[in-house]
């Protein structure tokens, strides 16, 4: 198996494609997404433009769709929710249609789109990931993070580095190929295992979060490691279903 990790969109190669990829954006995109689908959601159709996501919202029933989204970190006027973990519970989201857009992490996931096997992943649906992906390991694996406009983000290479723990353990004795960019992430896994929700409060997306007001519950969220079961996936370009 050949493991690459990209910190940002704009450094996955053009032209190429793996057999599968896994984006993540800890905080908070792939967590919220991650928990709304466990929570019932029928789906979360991922944007990077917004004028799209409205018109493809307006063709949708009011009653069976919630507008998510956010942009530095605050949400969006008009949208029904912003980008909680915490936010979407059942009674929210259940039997809707989620359409979603966030400053990171739709960007990420616009960027691999036309990935055959395409998951997202967090903290929480780590070991559930993984282990789908073992079922059928793929060739080559790319992992994407989302970052900070476009810079390098802490929580994505923790959580790059936690599910690559997994993979190569699986793995045993079979050849692995991983990239410096993952060997690094793995090294920062060993660091903060025991306690992600430092490494989350320490980066500075999560500095930022704290300055926009009280996220003790988001933070908590995020960091809960192999909680969920959900293993979200595209089921056509941009639009993700629960596994």
């Amino acid at each position: 198996m050949q493991l690459a990790y990209f910190h940002v969109a704009a450094d996955v190669p053009q032209g190429a494609e793996p057999d599968a990829a896994v984006v993540i954006d800890v905080l908070r995109a792939t967590t919220t997404i991650a928990w709304a689908l466990n929570n019932g959601a029928e789906a979360v159709e991922t944007f990077a433009d917004l004028d799209q996501l409205r018109q493809s919202a307006a063709q949708w029933p009011e009653s069976s769709r919630l507008m998510l989204g956010e942009r530095g970190g605050q949400r969006i006027e008009g949208f029904d929710l912003g980008n909680s973990p915490v936010a979407v519970v059942p009674e929210q989201v259940a039997g809707k249609r989620l359409f979603m857009s966030t400053t990171n992490g739709t960007r990420s996931l616009q960027r691999v789109r036309g990935v055959q096997r395409l998951f997202t992943l967090a903290l929480p649906n780590r070991r559930a990931v993984a282990d789908h992906l073992l079922m059928d390991p793929p060739e080559q694996l790319w992992i994407v993070g989302s970052g900070w406009e476009g810079a390098y983000s802490l929580e994505d290479s923790l959580a790059a580095g936690a599910l690559a723990d997994l993979l190569l353990d699986a793995a045993a004795d079979e050849a692995c190929v991983v990239n410096d960019e993952l060997t690094a992430a793995l090294a920062l896994w060993q660091q903060w295992k025991h306690d992600p929700e430092a490494c989350l409060r320490q980066a500075s997306h999560g500095q930022r979060l704290i300055g926009l007001g009280d996220h003790d519950a988001d933070f908590r969220c995020c960091a809960e490691l192999d909680r969920l079961s959900v293993v979200p996936v595209q089921v056509k370009p941009g639009v993700l279903c629960a596994s």
